[in-house]
């Protein structure tokens, strides 16, 4: 049975998109314990199916890692520290970004032996089901080139138990192919992983081609990777209005439309972010998944199944013995 702490409060559509993830949620997974934290009068429809803790405050979505931490009483840290006490195997929040990755690291530790914990999160390639796995997109303003090794190694570690790869192609995110181009971190990072033989080490790749479905992991620092991500999300959120707005030109698009509609709607799922369910922070001792602030009901609901495959997989004791061997 896994058991998964909830965070109902802080997203941008407050807890009612939370209730109904996870009412749809519970009626496709039964093999789930959920403790859902927050106001008790807004999580009522969930009394019987999931334990409740009741949680009047609410941490402010611009909150950092601080006022967070005084916050005791708010839904974040009664769920965080749930987590800790009872050794729950997963937590999924939608609340602050910063304050709940600073207040989760603080609160849980870091993995012996880990530098720095990265946020990743699969993105979608032109291959029909395949992801790549690509990290930090946030956690970090900066990092060294051992800390991106490390990396490296969570994310080969990652990609191998959620999606099965026996040998991830990992790349470094650059500003070019060759061996010499990128920052100084980078390029430092590229001959310690060069010399240290790191198996499936495949180079560097242009962020033009990182979701052509050829790597399996691209390791940035969090500042570069953050911006890929808003990037990513903005490219496909425009694309996506530029072809709806085509389609509506006159009537004989609006017919063109009906011959590519299911084809159109393949792509609208495999470019929509909401189908992944959320990032995770690996590095620290517990599955930690962030979903998106704004997330809808269908986005949490994924959040929630990202958190269960996490904790089935064992994810964290896979770089427990990652980094002690590495």
């Amino acid at each position: 049975m896994v058991k998964i702490v909830v965070d109902a409060m802080g997203g941008d559509n407050g807890s009612a998109i939370v209730v109904e993830a996870i009412n749809n949620f519970l009626k496709d997974y039964s093999d789930v314990e959920l403790t859902v934290v927050g106001k008790k009068e807004e999580l009522e429809s969930l009394e019987g199916k999931v334990r409740i803790l009741d949680a009047r405050d609410v941490v402010p979505m611009e909150a950092g890692a601080l006022e967070v931490m005084r916050l005791k009483n708010s839904s974040m840290m009664v769920a965080i520290k749930t987590m800790k006490d009872e050794g729950l195997d997963a937590i999924v929040s939608c609340g602050s970004t910063g304050g709940f990755l600073s207040a989760a690291t603080i609160n849980l530790k870091m993995i012996p032996g880990v530098k720095r914990a990265a946020l990743v999160a699969p993105f979608p390639t032109s291959i029909k089901g395949k992801y790549v796995t690509i990290l930090d997109i946030g956690a970090n303003n900066e990092n060294s080139p051992e800390e991106l090794v490390q990396f490296a190694l969570m994310g080969k570690l990652y990609a191998q138990s959620i999606y099965g790869i026996e040998q991830p192609k990992t790349y470094l995110l650059s500003n070019g192919a060759e061996e010499g181009k990128g920052a100084p971190e980078v390029k430092e990072a590229y001959k310690l992983l060069k010399e240290s033989n790191f198996e499936g080490f495949s180079g560097n790749i242009e962020a033009r081609y990182a979701l052509n479905g050829d790597a399996d992991v691209v390791v940035a620092d969090g500042f570069t990777g953050n911006i890929f991500l808003k990037s990513s999300e903005g490219i496909a959120k425009m694309m996506s209005g530029m072809i709806k707005k085509a389609f509506k030109r006159n009537l004989w698009s609006k017919l063109g439309y009906l011959h590519v509609r299911k084809g159109m709607k393949e792509m609208a799922d495999t470019m929509d972010y909401k189908n992944t369910g959320g990032a995770m922070l690996l590095g620290i001792n517990g599955n930690v998944v962030k979903a998106h602030g704004s997330s809808d009901a269908r986005a949490f609901y994924h959040a929630l199944r990202v958190a269960k495959l996490l904790a089935e997989k064992d994810v964290v004791n896979a770089i427990k013995k990652g980094i002690e061997n590495a």
